[in-house]
């Protein structure tokens, strides 16, 4: 429940590199570059229409003064080139009439002037009025601009949760798998879609990759039962052998096909979930000090306040002698265990544990990297299998100082093996 609520937060929180909110980035962007234009737009439409209309009443204001005075047999708007706007004086040069807005202070207006029979009239009309309403329509169309940006920019961070989710639980479906989780799926996501497509070819790819390592699980217990038939008399006639070293070589290499076949058998039984714990009570020092006696293997064994505890006493004496003869086969001595507590440690003073191990855990026939001796990569995948079997943690880790150290905690008396 806990990583849901967090899964949920982790949604909710403005990241730069997340999806969703790339998506609300764009339609911010989009919404204000589109009300941006359309501002520009509408305020030189405007503006344009304004100075047409100015124009043309500032004509009109001088045509009717110029009329009224000539009815009243008075001068005209009289006006001296000291009083106009230097652009409006050119204009007038150049076509005896002319027009042009000035735009304040003290307030914009819009002149009109003509030269007639040597003399200059002008008019001027105040534009404030048609300044104020563009000023005011510029101010709702921002205020209104940045009222829809505040609706849709919270509305398409709601409409882009809901991909987002799916995504997310695809991509957790993904990490199970990555881990070691080969029974995770995303299942059915409706809506028909990329995620849809996306989900349903994680799926499929865990199915393929699920039936893959079924053929390879029956595949090695297969040839492992094929082989032990054979091999049973292969021992037994090399038992029948006349003394000498031949004799002797030929059944040391046939006691390490045998224990590579009874590994595979292991293997086989732990990946097909066969394996069944049956606990008793077993004094840990105890079982790890004959454990290590019967490798026949150099190890200093230490104990301190070790526990009696409630395993397999088979399963646990698997996982220690493995330890050891692993760390005998690809670290360097000393080999030192130790028991404390619940938790046995084996280290070795070698190279230590390859790095692919340390991320990915031990894989069957891969040793890592060369410095960590030969074989067939077996013991610790065993050794791994057997622990998860006594509901045991088994921990790889390569100490400070060199050295590869494997931790065995043991569970707490009462927890079954599949907790």
């Amino acid at each position: 429940m806990s990583g849901g609520r967090g899964g949920a937060v982790a949604g909710l929180v403005p990241h730069p590199r997340s999806l969703r909110w790339k998506i609300v980035l764009l339609v911010a962007l989009a919404c204000a570059s589109m009300a941006l234009t359309v501002g520009v737009l509408v305020h030189d439409s405007v503006l344009r229409r304004s100075l047409h209309e100015g124009g043309i009443r500032a004509g009109a204001s001088l045509e009717k003064a110029l009329e009224e005075a000539a009815a009243a047999g008075e001068e005209g708007p009289l006006a001296s080139p000291g009083e106009l706007p230097d652009p409006l004086l050119r204009q007038i040069e150049h076509g005896g009439e002319a027009t042009f807005y000035e735009d304040g202070p003290p307030a914009p207006v819009f002149w009109a002037a003509r030269n007639e029979g040597g003399k200059l009239y002008a008019v001027e009309v105040d534009m404030t009025a048609d300044l104020l309403t563009r000023q005011a329509l510029d101010r709702h169309m921002w205020k209104y601009s940045l009222l829809t940006l505040g609706v849709v920019v919270p509305a398409t961070a709601l409409a882009s949760e809901l991909p987002a989710r799916r995504l997310r639980r695809v991509a957790r479906t993904a990490r199970r798998i990555t881990a070691g989780d080969l029974d995770a799926r995303t299942g059915p996501v409706r809506g028909g879609d990329e995620v849809a497509e996306i989900s349903a070819v994680v799926d499929s790819m865990a199915d393929s990759l699920q039936r893959r390592i079924d053929t390879e699980q029956r595949f090695t217990a297969d040839v492992a039962h094929e082989l032990r038939t054979p091999l049973m008399g292969l021992v037994t006639s090399a038992e029948l052998l006349p003394e000498g070293e031949v004799t002797d070589l030929v059944q040391g290499r046939v006691r390490v096909l045998r224990d590579l076949v009874e590994d595979l058998l292991e293997i086989s039984r732990l990946d097909a979930g066969a394996e069944r714990s049956r606990p008793g009570p077993v004094d840990l020092a105890g079982l790890v000090r004959d454990a290590v006696k019967r490798t026949g293997l150099a190890a200093r064994v230490s104990a301190q306040d070790a526990a009696v505890v409630e395993t397999d006493p088979r399963r646990l004496d698997r996982i220690v002698s493995n330890l050891v003869v692993n760390a005998h086969r690809h670290g360097a001595g000393p080999v030192e265990v130790v028991v404390t507590g619940r938790t046995v440690t084996v280290r070795d003073h070698g190279p230590g544990f390859p790095a692919d191990l340390l991320a990915h855990g031990p894989q069957r026939f891969r040793t890592g990297t060369a410095e960590r001796g030969r074989g067939h990569g077996l013991g610790l995948t065993i050794a791994s299998g057997q622990a998860k079997v006594i509901g045991a943690a088994l921990d790889f880790a390569n100490a400070p100082d060199g050295g590869a150290v494997a931790t065995l905690s043991l569970p707490p008396d009462g927890t079954p093996a599949d907790a």
